[in-house]
């Protein structure tokens, strides 16, 4: 299983968040690219971004800091976020990032998925975000009346491998992850999945690695110290 610690901006800051509110922003690095660098000194070889202005206002914003990542911290990085366009799709795979991840016009424009899958196939992820398992979208400030299982169907059906899925409310809570909400929608594809929310130790690390799971994005478990990176890494990767 591959760890994914995670760096969160707004307005070009380094900012974790309590169940998505943008209002509990708190800044937890004073620049992305030394935690990013931080990160693959303990081993990583990926990093988790995410534009939140982009997510709430349906367009790019913080560009600079994710291509500055990926150009300069020697990480594979995944950005998602205020991507809504195959335009901002190119833009990013064209200058260095890796994956792209697919919130909210997953949820409304399937046939877009199916052309970015068509195009770059396993460098588009989908991101499925929900609250009592309905998917919420546009930075979270919507709860649609699809479920998470619905949507995953839907993804896999449009070819996409990788699905983040994100218990917003166990999101920077450090409260577990949803193990259920994770068996329920590995039940339903055959998708990869990454976990996302609510990792706070390595207990976490151990039942989402022995859940089979491709990957678990940490983040406020690792600047509060309550996850050693280099040691969940280590973990993750065993398969004894």
């Amino acid at each position: 299983m591959l760890i994914f610690p995670a760096i969160d901006i707004k307005n070009g800051a380094c900012v974790r968040l309590y169940q998505g509110e943008l209002a509990t922003a708190e800044q937890v690095a004073d620049s992305a690219l030394e935690a990013a660098k931080s990160f693959r000194a303990a081993g990583a070889e990926w990093v988790h971004m995410v534009d939140l202005d982009g997510a709430v206002e349906g367009a790019r914003k913080n560009t600079g800091v994710f291509l500055e990542v990926a150009r300069e911290s020697g990480l594979k990085v995944e950005v998602g976020g205020g991507i809504r366009t195959i335009a901002d799709i190119d833009f990013y795979l064209e200058n260095g990032i890796s994956r792209v991840i697919l919130g909210s016009v997953a949820l409304r424009d399937a046939s877009l998925v199916r052309e970015a899958v068509a195009a770059y196939g396993e460098k588009i992820a989908v991101g499925i975000d929900a609250r009592d398992g309905m998917v919420a979208a546009e930075g979270w400030v919507e709860t649609s009346t699809v479920s998470d299982v619905e949507l995953a169907r839907r993804m896999e059906q449009a070819g996409v491998r990788c699905l983040i899925c994100t218990d917003i409310a166990r999101d920077g809570m450090l409260s577990g992850p949803n193990i259920g909400q994770l068996t329920r929608i590995q039940q339903a594809v055959g998708c990869d999945l990454v976990a996302s929310g609510g990792v706070t130790d390595l207990s976490d690390i151990i039942a989402l690695r022995d859940c089979g799971l491709y990957g678990a994005i940490c983040g406020r478990s690792i600047y509060k110290g309550t996850l050693d990176l280099r040691q969940a890494i280590q973990i993750a990767d065993d398969r004894q």
